[in-house]
């Protein structure tokens, strides 16, 4: 069966851009709940407009609708297809459904966490905007607030079912990358 790469970190952490590297050395698609969520959040339908304030309030959605989108993503895979997941598992029961659904299957999970500082991610993310956002008020703040109660013990399920592996999020993209590639031993 082929593999599933779980990439995971902290809004601004470079969660996607590492998927996509990763996607393309080694030919899969990345998988991302975020882009389903951001089209759904545009639909004038009852699921479109909760979607939509569930973002709107800096909210993490409902498990068991990433959960969702996980199953319809990983059932279409062929046998021997491979993934890049990237925002997934932002929930202990998303992570342990993750688990149990690759065990189930036989396909080998390896996830990845980027850890950089809530400062950096504070930087990052006004860099993008271009606006300074006060960290006591703003949907960064909020984001963060969600990350730590939601998905640090997400990390901690991965970590300690010994599919998780630290990467350190603050050096340059390609430097990540490569740190990534020899966990993997591609590189």
């Amino acid at each position: 069966m082929g593999p599933v790469y779980l990439l995971m970190g902290k809004p601004g952490s470079g969660k996607g851009t590492q998927a996509e590297l990763l996607a393309k050395r080694l030919g899969y698609s990345v998988a991302s709940p975020g882009a389903e969520f951001r089209r759904l959040a545009t639909e004038d339908s009852v699921v479109g407009r909760k979607v939509a304030e569930t973002l709107d309030a800096g909210l993490l959605q409902p498990y068991w609708l990433a959960t969702y989108l996980f199953h319809k993503t990983l059932f279409a895979l062929t046998a021997d297809g491979g993934i890049v997941l990237e925002g997934f598992a932002r929930k202990v029961p998303e992570a342990q459904i993750v688990l149990d659904t690759c065990e189930w299957l036989g396909r080998p999970l390896k996830a990845f966490y980027l850890s950089v500082t809530d400062e950096e991610i504070q930087k990052r993310i006004e860099g993008r905007s271009g606006v300074a956002a006060r960290s006591d008020d703003s949907s960064v703040a909020k984001r963060l607030e969600e990350f730590r109660i939601h998905t640090d013990p997400s990390i901690e399920l991965l970590r300690n079912a010994g599919v998780l592996t630290d990467i350190d999020g603050s050096p340059g993209i390609e430097a990540i990358h490569a740190d990534i590639l020899t966990h993997l031993n591609l590189q």
